[in-house]
């Protein structure tokens, strides 16, 4: 088995057994392309490594001989064009297969992946071609993207290559037919390859305040996520599994790759423009996905399927990321599926650093508990421990050992860095609380926590209250603020389809937030809308809630 060549043990009895004996082997020069990719694709060249659909029907299966293969005629490609190690390449390339091909191949040039969302607006791939002196991208054919990348061109001097998926177009690169004329076999050069310190991944993040950060991942960090997906995931061997994400995001790093692959599992890749969870239920039913990832939105709407119409027998394992799950819905979904639904945490700096695994029982509601390779605490803002109950944030030590695939700090801005990690302590700008079996609970990004009359309240708390409430699809809970108390609690809530927005149905509402939690909690503004804002990965964006707010819209 793969892993025995980067674990130093595999199995484990107890939670602290995990904690005490878990230790990943990180070898010299390590390149995910070359030591995992191709050397599964020796041993076993048919060995599943995808299996990938979309919403118009098309369905494709994808073997690592076939990762190898594709992979090594890219590389050959790029390599032809003037890409070498080190030169930063952005995909915009949403769920299409060509992606792995394409990152895997620029591993094994040693160039730097960048990958992006497929919404970026033209403004925003000038600041991202400047910031990380961008030397080519590879887009899917959408005319929007394209408009978007030449709107861009004139003001992105270090830009040379643009190459797009399928199409041939003046001044555009056809990478299909450039890929199928590509020698196919890429030889691995000791003497230029990467080195495990080298940039293999750079990430921007959503930027909800300031202009996004480049996170900066070293080659490394693939073996990082074996703790993601085998110990927390618990893919299986020959198992299929299936996180829902974009490519441009961090979260398909954590669930559509790199410990995936490590642990022997196939990856579920659904291509799709919107989400309707009826297929989505089809795409796992028809699949035989055995293990499945998605944030909590996605949760939300497929508790309202009628979950018993689809075939879920080989369905073993659920987890849930991106932001607290309300204790509603992991209920609902245990009802209608008889799986516990095992919440994580962790950041786009790092791999999954909160969990509940095998060997503790979920609490609903919330993260776990910290796994082995973190040394994670809560601190106030003193600096001091917090004790049990007392909300602080969340921060990971280094001064004794940097975990398996955390970040090397942000790109090109040791200012920023030095800011959130000093003195061997990052700061992940996350506040929680522990309770008295050590398990944390979210509470809310530091900008998030509403100071209302001196109280403390953090967001998930009150929409886990209004989530219990039949009327209530998703809420986001935010701060107004309020010349008297300081700041007052807002509810921006989607009802369900039976239920109609009415100020009887906002009174309703705020009386059973006060008997379901604290009553100073209960939201004195209840707003009704169609939809939430929401980032591509699916998570509430709360910050355009309030900047809405503010500005008077």
């Amino acid at each position: 088995m793969l892993l025995d060549k980067y674990l130093k043990k595999t199995n484990f009895d107890s939670y602290q057994d995990f904690i005490d004996n878990f230790e990943i082997l990180v070898t010299k020069n390590f390149n995910f392309a070359f030591d995992v990719v191709d050397e599964i694709a020796l041993k076993s060249p048919d060995k599943i490594a995808m299996v990938w659909c979309d919403d118009k029907g098309n369905e494709d299966v994808f073997s690592f001989g076939q990762m190898k293969l594709y992979s090594d005629k890219l590389a050959n490609f790029f390599r032809s064009i003037g890409i070498k190690k080190g030169d930063p390449v952005m995909l915009i390339l949403k769920r299409r297969y060509e992606y792995w091909f394409c990152t895997l191949a620029l591993n094994k040039i040693g160039a730097v992946t960048i990958p992006a969302t497929h919404l970026l607006t033209s403004k925003d791939i000038i600041y991202r071609n400047n910031a990380a002196n961008i030397k080519m991208i590879v887009c899917v054919p959408d005319p929007l993207v394209i408009q978007h990348v030449e709107e861009a061109v004139e003001k992105s001097p270090t830009l040379k290559h643009k190459a797009v998926i399928g199409e041939t177009r003046e001044g555009w690169i056809n990478l299909t037919q450039e890929m199928e004329k590509a020698p196919d076999i890429f030889t691995r050069q000791k003497d230029n390859e990467a080195e495990l310190s080298d940039t293999m991944l750079l990430y921007f993040t959503s930027g909800t305040t300031g202009m996004p950060k480049m996170v900066n991942h070293n080659f490394s960090y693939p073996l990082g996520h074996i703790l993601t997906a085998k110990y927390w995931q618990n893919v299986k061997d020959n198992g299929l599994h299936f996180t829902v994400a974009d490519t441009g995001w961090a979260k398909s790093a954590w669930g559509k790759i790199y410990g995936q692959w490590l642990s022997g599992s196939a990856v579920m890749t659904y291509d799709y423009d919107k989400f309707v969870p009826k297929l989505m239920m089809e795409v796992i039913s028809k699949n035989k996905v055995t293990t499945f990832c998605a944030p909590p939105t996605i949760y939300r709407f497929l508790i309202k399927e009628d979950l018993t119409k689809y075939d879920l027998s080989n369905l073993e394992y659920c987890v849930v990321a991106g932001e607290p799950l309300n204790p509603e819905v992991y209920k609902q979904f245990l009802d209608a599926t008889g799986l516990k639904l095992m919440e994580g945490y962790g950041q786009t700096e790092c791999t999954v650093a909160v969990a509940v695994n095998q060997w503790i029982a979920p609490k609903p509601g919330s993260m776990g508990k910290p796994l082995p390779g973190y040394d994670i605490d809560i601190i106030d803002p003193d600096g001091k421990v917090c004790e049990v109950g007392e909300i602080g944030q969340i921060v990971i030590f280094t001064d004794k050992r940097k975990p398996v695939g955390m970040f090397n700090g942000y790109y090109r801005d040791e200012e920023l860095t030095n800011k959130v990690w000093k003195n061997n302590i990052y700061f992940t700008g996350d506040t929680a609380w522990r309770d008295e079996d050590g398990y944390y609970w979210f509470v809310g990004r530091a900008d998030d926590i509403i100071k209302s009359s001196g109280y403390r309240i953090g967001p998930f708390e009150v929409e886990s209250a209004l989530m219990e409430h039949p009327a209530v699809l998703e809420c986001a809970i935010t701060a107004v603020p309020d010349e008297v108390r300081g700041q007052i609690v807002k509810a921006t809530i989607v009802t369900s389809k039976n239920y109609k927005p009415s100020d009887e149905l906002a009174k309703e509402l705020q009386e059973h937030v006060k008997k379901i939690t604290a009553p100073y909690k209960y939201p004195r503004i209840v707003e009704f809308v169609t939809e939430l804002p929401k980032t591509i990965s699916g998570k509430i964006r709360r910050v355009e809630i309030r900047e809405s707010d503010s500005s008077g819209e």
